[in-house]
């Protein structure tokens, strides 16, 4: 499968399956290109699919001297240069989120939308980001395992709870390198000059970040969407693909016909 070089000499690992309009796929802090296989083998049908190892995790090079999460949407922006694609969907998990937004504001001609899932991608407004970090400090509080997935999942998947938990252990970068994402994120205006599609992606059971504040982030930002999972997990994509898989069609499906109008 191919890498990249970044800027500064870093190999970034990718993969493309599929062909059609593009979903590209960024993890979040435990994850890497492999927490998408259940997302790739459905949607490479119908679409071309790319999955990347940001620096620090997977097969991507881990440059831990001077390892800075500021680069990981530079990551992202080599990759979608690489393959030269255009009309492309971002979608975020998490943290993840925050590098999407990120690059697609550092190529929006090579964007069509983001989806933040999971995630406000890091904008920079008081109210957000205060009701953010009360909701951080509350899942904090918890297990880790019971900030990500249900309890019914715990009980009755132990298999695929436990290939959870391994994913994690192929990275180096940990959370507090992903968390630096969020500094100088950009604010409600920046994103709307843009003018890429933003949807809100998130589940109702989702114990790191609450429903009604991902239903204001898109009170405030004009134009963007949201969906709201029921029964949707912080690691929905993982826990319930039925759900996140057909979410992420009706996204993509939402930004190619206005992409369509617009032409």
């Amino acid at each position: 499968m191919p890498k990249v070089v970044a800027p500064d000499g870093t190999s970034i690992y990718y993969e493309r399956h599929g062909d059609g309009p593009a979903l590209f796929f960024v993890q979040g802090s435990g994850g890497h290109h492999a927490i998408w296989y259940q997302q790739v083998v459905e949607l490479r049908e119908r679409y071309t699919v790319v999955t990347v190892d940001l620096r620090g995790f997977g097969n991507s090079g881990k440059p831990m001297a001077g390892f800075d999460g500021q680069d990981f949407p530079g990551d992202i922006v080599a990759v979608l240069e690489a393959e030269d694609l255009y009309d492309v969907v971002l979608i975020g998990q998490s943290v993840g989120s925050v590098a999407a937004l990120k690059a697609a504001l550092l190529r929006p001609e090579r964007v069509s939308g983001v989806v933040l899932g999971h995630s406000l991608g890091g904008i920079q407004h008081p109210e957000l980001s205060e009701l953010v970090a009360a909701q951080r400090a509350e899942a904090d509080k918890l297990p880790v395992v019971d900030r990500l997935m249900s309890k019914r999942f715990q009980e009755q998947e132990k298999a695929k709870l436990f290939l959870f938990q391994q994913m994690g252990t192929f990275n180096v970068a940990t959370m507090a390198d992903l968390r630096n994402l969020s500094a100088d994120g950009p604010s409600l205006d920046e994103i709307a000059a843009s003018g890429l599609d933003i949807t809100f992606l998130a589940g109702d059971k989702d114990a790191v970040l609450w429903p009604q504040t991902v239903r204001r982030a898109h009170e405030l930002l004009p134009g963007s969407r949201l969906t709201i999972v029921p029964d949707g997990p912080h690691s929905m994509y993982w826990e319930r693909p039925d759900l996140y898989n057909a979410a992420v069609v009706r996204i993509r499906e939402a930004v190619s016909q206005k992409v369509t109008a617009h032409r």
